[in-house]
This record gives C-alpha cells, sequence and structure tokens, in this order.
C-alpha cells in the first residue's frame, strides 16, 4: 500500500516572525531541535521558510553579526507546499522538481494552517525503515551482470 506524506512528515512545525534576527533564528532552531522554521508575516500568515543552510550561506560564510541580519533578508521564499494525501514518490519529486530540502504540507490548499513539514530526513528514515536493501543489491548485481 502507497503511504502518504502525512504518514511520514514532521509535525514538530515551529515558527519565527519575519521581524526576526537570523540569531533569533539560529536559537530557537537549536532550542527546539529543528532545521527549519516557518516564517510568519505580523498576521501569523506563512511567508516562507528559514534553514539552517540558509543560515551558513547567508550568514556565518559571510561573516557577518547574525543579530544584525534580519530574517526578511534571508528566507527562502515563495514556500513550496504539497498536500498531505500525495503519495512518498509525489513529494519526492517535487523537491527534486523544486531544488528544495523542505516542503510545508498542508491540507486542502490551506497554506496559512500548515500541519506539518517533510524533509531529506523524513525520506531517509522511511526508506531506511522500508527498503529491502538485500533485494536492491540483488537488482544492481543482476543489472551490472547484463551488461
Amino acid at each position: 500500500m502507497t503511504q502518504s506524506i502525512a504518514e511520514i512528515m514532521t509535525e514538530k512545525l515551529e515558527t519565527i516572525i519575519i521581524t526576526g534576527s537570523a540569531q533569533d533564528a539560529a536559537k530557537k532552531m537549536s532550542d527546539k531541535d529543528v532545521s527549519s522554521l516557518v516564517v510568519t508575516d505580523n498576521n501569523n500568515k506563512p511567508v516562507g521558510i528559514i534553514t539552517e543552510r540558509d543560515l551558513v550561506r547567508k550568514v556565518s560564510v559571510k561573516d557577518v553579526n547574525s543579530s544584525n541580519i534580519l530574517i526578511k533578508d534571508i528566507l527562502s521564499s515563495p514556500l513550496v507546499t504539497i498536500d498531505s494525501k500525495l503519495t512518498i514518490e509525489g513529494a519526492a519529486d517535487t523537491m527534486v522538481n523544486n531544488k528544495v530540502r523542505h516542503l510545508l504540507v498542508i491540507d486542502n490548499n490551506n497554506i496559512e494552517r500548515p500541519i506539518g513539514v517533510i524533509t531529506a530526513t523524513d525520506f531517509a528514515s522511511y526508506l531506511k525503515e522500508n527498503i529491502d536493501m538485500d533485494e536492491v543489491n540483488a537488482r544492481i548485481l543482476e543489472s551490472l551482470k547484463e551488461q
């Protein structure tokens, strides 16, 4: 049976307001043990996402003070979303096609109330639990024999 994203997504969805600093985001990610935060506007509407990768590429490597960098200047936007009923394969395609590592999971096209997030780590956990590596290795060996 094909699983949906809702079955493997991370429901631990943390947010941060767009007017915060990169330092605020890094501290919250550390405190909450998450790799991303949904960025919201003053009306609590999701407007983007900030990830650990954003912090490294847009703050750390530039050797700037993270308390002086605003989230609004480094967030990733627009949000890439998927419906919770989508298959895992469909979500993987969406992630690859959009070149993102975090997908915001929503129900009924309601972006204002996201229900979770799916990350590359969620896919890895799913594969670890559901893929028979002996079967995969046998297919690889068979493929090599045919060449």
